[in-house]
């Protein structure tokens, strides 16, 4: 049997959603531990009762660091990687001038390895353990995103993202080479490692009807699955929408005529929602997905954190590189405050934390494995230095309790606040 290890340190784990439950459904331990053995959680309680309930253990202290569960990032790019932080365009112009061009790029295996390599060690400097990502149309682009991923040991889900119609030429493909693509893929990935596919039309305006059908006939061949998309981010994409689907009820529709609405669907953006495309994805439990930083950085608008969780749906909290501007999850957790600081509620650093790890499991399906400290899921985690810079270190040392310690490296942290990362039990950084 493979050793004890031994983590100690501060711990902060969930028994609940905060959003749901209140603040009580976090359980802080200023001198907890995290057993693991062979790449998943043994036990979590506190540093005394397990070092004596595993006297063998080998320790690994991580002094006053805050140990979490990896972060999860529920909707990513990583072929923007290289373009992350591109000035000055609005959806449909940033697409075309720089997001397609460097897509064009990834039907060179080498490169796309590249940035693969390059994008996942990017996401483990910030403490995200696993993501949730678009490809581009090239098979090589899932290919090299998957190998990447298992060499790191990570837990992810991607997919080739498919496209037929206004896209440049060398980025689109057809109805059925989306369908026989991703069938291939989907059956050589999904389950190997720690991959999940998911099967990935990028959204309404690039699909022709007929490979949205394609898709979700595969879908519905293979329905444990995850089926990602982006919904209604700006006012202008919803009017081209319109034109291109006049006889849908709404954007939703689009995807919902299709086959392409469920409970594994994970919707991006989900801003500029009707009543009835509220009430479709609360009726099938679909997942929305909140992008703060890229609704604030192209100017798409303000995610209605409260009514949406309100009425039951689940969220996740992703960076959207390179949409987004940064890949920290510390990061985005302060743009969401941000965003939701100007649609009058102030989220609670324990919302914040849960949306970034828990919350963002949750809407992929792998609360299970990840996004948690629960026993049997796997290590997987991020330790937080809450002094890391002399501005955060003089803010949380005035701290009367852990959210008014935590809260400083949310809003002004960044990779010098990830003191350590472990991916299934293994020591990375």
């Amino acid at each position: 049997m493979p050793g004890i290890e031994l983590i100690t340190g501060q711990v902060l784990s969930f028994t609940a959603s905060p959003f749901h439950d209140g603040v009580g459904a976090a359980v802080h331990d200023s001198h907890g531990a995290v057993a693991v053995q062979d790449g998943r959680i043994l036990a979590v309680g506190s540093a005394g009762d397990l070092a004596a309930q595993y006297p063998d253990a080998t320790r690994t202290d991580c002094g006053k660091g805050l140990i979490l569960p990896g972060f999860v990032d529920a909707h990513a790019h990583y072929p923007q990687t290289a373009i992350i932080a591109s000035w000055g365009k609005r959806l449909i112009d940033w697409l075309n001038t720089y997001t397609f061009p460097e897509e064009m790029r990834f039907n060179d295996p080498a490169y796309a390895a590249d940035i693969a390599g390059r994008y996942l060690d990017l996401l483990l400097a910030h403490g995200t353990t696993s993501v949730a990502s678009y490809c581009t149309i090239h098979p090589a682009s899932v290919i090299a995103f998957f190998e990447a991923a298992a060499a790191r040991g990570m837990a992810v889900g991607a997919g080739k993202t498919c496209m037929d119609r206004n896209a440049p030429d060398g980025l689109r493909d057809t109805a059925q080479s989306a369908y026989d693509d991703s069938k291939a893929l989907l059956e050589r990935w999904h389950g190997q490692n720690r991959a999940r596919y998911i099967i990935t039309p990028r959204f309404s305006p690039t699909s022709t009807p007929d490979q949205l059908a394609a898709l979700g006939a595969l879908w519905a061949e293979h329905p444990g699955c995850l089926m990602q998309t982006h919904l209604s981010e700006q006012h202008d994409e919803i009017e081209w929408v319109h034109d291109l689907f006049p006889d849908a009820r709404d954007y939703l529709d689009t995807y919902e005529t299709f086959g392409l609405l469920g409970p594994n669907g994970m919707y991006g953006h989900a801003i500029h929602l009707t009543d009835r495309e509220r009430a479709r994805l609360t009726e099938v439990d679909a997942a929305l997905i909140h992008c703060p930083t890229s609704n604030t950085f192209i100017g798409s608008g303000l995610f209605d954190m409260d009514g949406l969780t309100a009425s039951g749906l689940r969220v996740g909290l992703a960076t959207d590189t390179g949409g987004g501007s940064s890949f920290s999850m510390l990061r985005t957790m302060a743009s969401a405050y941000e965003v939701a600081h100007l649609r009058g509620r102030s989220l609670h650093p324990a919302e914040l934390l849960w949306l970034a790890t828990a919350g963002s499991a949750e809407a992929m399906q792998m609360q299970d494995e990840v996004g948690t400290l629960t026993p049997g899921s796997a290590a997987d985690l991020v330790v937080l230095d809450l002094a890391s810079t002399p501005a955060i270190a003089q803010a949380s040392a005035r701290a009367e309790d852990i959210w008014q310690a935590v809260f400083p490296t949310i809003m002004m942290g960044d990779d010098r606040a990830v003191q350590a990362v472990w991916v299934a039990g293994r020591k990375l950084r």
